[in-house]
């Protein structure tokens, strides 16, 4: 048995299955989902992330949820959460630099949010001295001041695919060709969450929207909204959904995204409009939508690579200079990558963003 036996047999006995239930089996199926079943991260995996990159991508974000904590008046105690964490390397860095602002690594509590029992035990290791909680679904983050941090988390989160068309949208699906898996499209229908994109599409156009980014955002937002707090949230994407973003990663390489499912990484690029509607719906403020590169170079990135690079070796050096180039230039993730924050509407927004 195999994943691609189990989504078959539900497409033959159900019929064709939406993008998102797709992307929920290939990721995160109980015994052969993506995250479930691997570390993906690296050069032995098929993604490296910024945190992993270069330590300052961790720092920065740290300190910047510590001058938001010490804006909001240092509220203690308050919960210190990351979404799909990873090996821990963000929240490690993060609380390195953080933990340096007096009384915030005393008055934190620390919540992860990751359902893959490989990742969690190396969170476990890199952050055993904070005493992690780990919890399976955003829904259960505690009842008090929220600062949380979801890099790269949104893009994997599973999400609805339309076809504009004269008469309508329609659902892009996967469904069976003989017995190999193919997309095709379901008849026109009206899509009420999609009203507000009839004005800046035309038919033939595709739009993608993640019903979970909504609901994920929904909570956040209602937490810091009601006890304070702030959320920095950085992934690949902009501002509209335009276009089919939906693509597969294997072994650092692209992937045709109904092939071996489960056996690669299936994301999409954020729609961060939809992050800042759900928001304002929980009476939460968002910054403006910044490029990566100019938020680490507001935190002070290029001060803190010289710093870094002070006594240290030829090949240090070079591998100094080029993680603050990768980070950091439009070319590379710079203009690629985008941060939001969320916080309250009485409070500044955090460090390195604006409104």
């Amino acid at each position: 048995m195999s994943l691609l036996d189990i989504i078959t047999a539900r497409i033959r006995g159900d019929g064709p299955i939406s993008i998102a239930d797709y992307m929920a089996d290939c990721l995160l199926h109980p015994t052969y989902g993506y995250y479930v079943t691997r570390d993906p991260l690296g050069a032995a995996g098929d993604f490296t992330t910024a945190p992993e990159i270069s330590q300052m991508f961790g720092e920065l974000i740290g300190l910047s949820l510590a001058q938001a904590w010490m804006d909001q008046g240092c509220p203690a105690p308050f919960t210190l959460a990351e979404l799909g964490p990873g090996r821990g390397t963000l929240m490690q860095d993060a609380l390195r630099a953080a933990s340096k602002v007096p009384g915030f690594a005393t008055a934190l509590r620390l919540v992860l949010v990751e359902a893959s029992p490989v990742l969690r035990q190396a969170q476990a290791k890199r952050l055993a001295s904070y005493a992690p909680t780990w919890i399976e679904s955003v829904a259960d983050l505690p009842e008090a001041p929220l600062f949380l941090i979801a890099n790269e988390f949104y893009d994997a989160l599973p999400l609805r695919q339309f076809h504009r068309a004269e008469e309508g949208w329609r659902e892009c699906r996967v469904g069976l060709k003989g017995d190999e898996l193919t997309l095709g499209l379901a008849g026109a229908a009206a899509q009420p969450a999609l009203d507000h994109r009839l004005e800046d599409t035309k038919p033939g156009d595709i739009v993608e929207f993640s019903p979970a980014a909504t609901s994920v955002t929904e909570t956040i937002a209602s937490r810091i909204a009601a006890h304070g707090g702030a959320a920095l949230i950085v992934d690949y994407g902009d501002w509209h959904s335009l276009g089919d973003t939906v693509q597969a990663l294997k072994d650092h390489e692209p992937r045709p995204i109904l092939h071996r499912p489960g056996e690669a990484d299936l994301t999409a690029h954020v729609d961060f409009e939809t992050i800042a509607l759900a928001a304002r719906a929980e009476g939460c403020a968002h910054s403006r939508l910044a490029p990566q590169g100019v938020f680490l170079e507001r935190l002070g990135i290029t001060q803190r690579a010289e710093a870094l690079a002070r006594g240290a070796g030829d090949k240090a050096l070079s591998e100094i200079t080029a993680a603050h180039r990768r980070l950091t230039h439009p070319a590379e993730m710079g203009n690629l990558f985008k941060v939001m924050g969320l916080f309250p509407v009485t409070a500044p927004p955090p460090p390195g963003l604006t409104v």
